[in-house]
């Protein structure tokens, strides 16, 4: 089935120009060297005006912002008349769009087939779905694939639940998902990686599996995820429409854990539109109900995004800390000693509101909160050409290396509870 389905999209060109050319556009890299620079650029950044792909809160660290044609000039003069330094990385987003959509065809073409899935280009929904009901055939007895329910268009959302076959019940839980953001297309290709490693690699990995079980959710806004694969490639929000005018909600924006309170944005075409109602989206539902059901098991939640590098653990609503911060920031160190250790690539390490800015309604959060599970961090994983697009080439490496802190992440916890 998963073939067939590749198969099926080997000559489909991600027809991304429809809704959303983004010729133009331009992304910069943005210096704020003092507080008064970084002041500037938070301005600009809660102005909604731009779209601000990285705004890290430390000073010295690098913005990165995606501009429209028609607010370039006025970006790079309010930049200049206060001093802050920048550079162009990328003069037309439309063109990296074009090629990387050449390059995923070209990988397609380029698949072994003999596989079950390949890391060698992004895997559209249907295909994702299709591996997990390929492994729960072909491991009965350590794979459960489990519909939760439909997202607003009617796709189908899966869980996989992997075991290691020992027919204990009510084992300890690892729960993970990704792809809340639709354009942050790495983010579902490592939750297959670790599928991958946990199910198709059992052998080696035996040891995360003999007192949890994983509960993997890979794609958490399916519907956003293949906008951006055939409509518009920097769509961010889910896809229910809010009014005539306007599409979707930051589905990391709509829990209903200090809903609203800061870093979401009433405007309902804004990228980070909080919703009409915390858990307003069907989606978000899904997951939060998922969660519910878990607690007491799930021990570890785990939500992938990209990109930055960043290991966040709540708060994201503020800038104090939990109870247990400690055990918190002790399982991240772990992810990001590993990674370091193993490929030399460094995680910032802290909590939500620390790190970058506070935004309230994010799963994390809820999870800890609400949830009560009680290890929750959100992996950032690494930028790839200009923020969200990664080579096909790259995949591999991002995902091979994510595995390394997830699995430092999994050991530690296991090891704690």
């Amino acid at each position: 089935m998963f073939l067939k389905i590749v198969l099926s999209v080997l000559f489909c060109s991600i027809a991304l120009a429809s809704a959303e050319s983004y010729e133009g556009y331009k992304i910069y890299d943005v210096n704020a060297n003092n507080a008064f620079e970084k002041e500037v650029l938070l301005r600009l950044y809660t102005s909604e005006q731009y779209d601000f792909f990285d705004m890290p809160k430390l000073i010295g660290k690098t913005a990165r912002v995606m501009v429209t044609p028609e607010d370039q000039v006025d970006f790079e003069t309010t930049l200049t008349r206060f001093g802050l330094t920048y550079t162009v990385i990328n003069e037309n987003v439309a063109q990296s769009i074009a090629e990387e959509a050449e390059q995923m065809n070209y990988a397609r073409a380029a698949v072994d087939v003999t596989g079950r899935i390949s890391f060698a280009s992004f895997q559209r929904f249907d295909a994702i779905n299709a591996y997990l009901d390929e492994l729960a055939k072909a491991y009965p007895q350590r794979v459960i694939v489990k519909t939760l329910g439909k997202s607003y268009e009617n796709r189908d959302m899966k869980t996989i639940t992997i075991t290691n076959g020992d027919g204990r019940a009510n084992k300890k839980v690892i729960l993970m998902d990704a792809g809340i953001h639709a354009r942050e297309w790495i983010a579902p290709a490592g939750a297959l990686y670790v599928i991958h490693q946990l199910v198709e690699k059992y052998s080696e990995n035996a040891h995360l599996l003999k007192d949890y079980d994983w509960v993997i959710l890979p794609v958490v806004n399916p519907d956003g995820y293949e906008y951006t694969h055939t409509n518009s490639r920097m769509w961010r929000k889910t896809r229910q429409p809010v009014s005539s005018s306007c599409v979707g909600t930051d589905a990391n924006r709509n829990f209903d854990f200090h809903w609203g309170e800061v870093g979401a944005s009433s405007l309902a075409c804004s990228d980070t539109f909080k919703g009409k109602t915390a858990f307003s989206e069907p989606e978000t539902r899904l997951l939060r109900d998922l969660m519910l059901s878990l607690t007491g098991r799930a021990k570890f939640y785990l939500t992938l995004h990209s990109y930055g590098n960043y290991l966040l653990y709540p708060w994201g609503y503020t800038s104090e800390y939990p109870e247990n911060v400690k055990d918190l920031d002790e399982v991240a160190q772990a992810a990001a000693t590993a990674i370091k250790s193993a490929t030399g690539t460094r995680y910032t390490v802290g909590s939500s509101t620390n790190v970058l800015y506070a935004a309230a309604g994010g799963s994390d959060d809820y999870a800890l909160a609400k949830a009560k599970i009680p290890i929750a961090i959100c992996m950032e994983l690494p930028a790839g050409g200009t923020g969200f697009d990664p080579k096909p080439a790259q995949i591999e490496p991002f995902v091979s290396e994510t595995w390394l802190g997830i699995k430092a992440m999994a050991e530690k916890v296991i090891e704690k509870y």
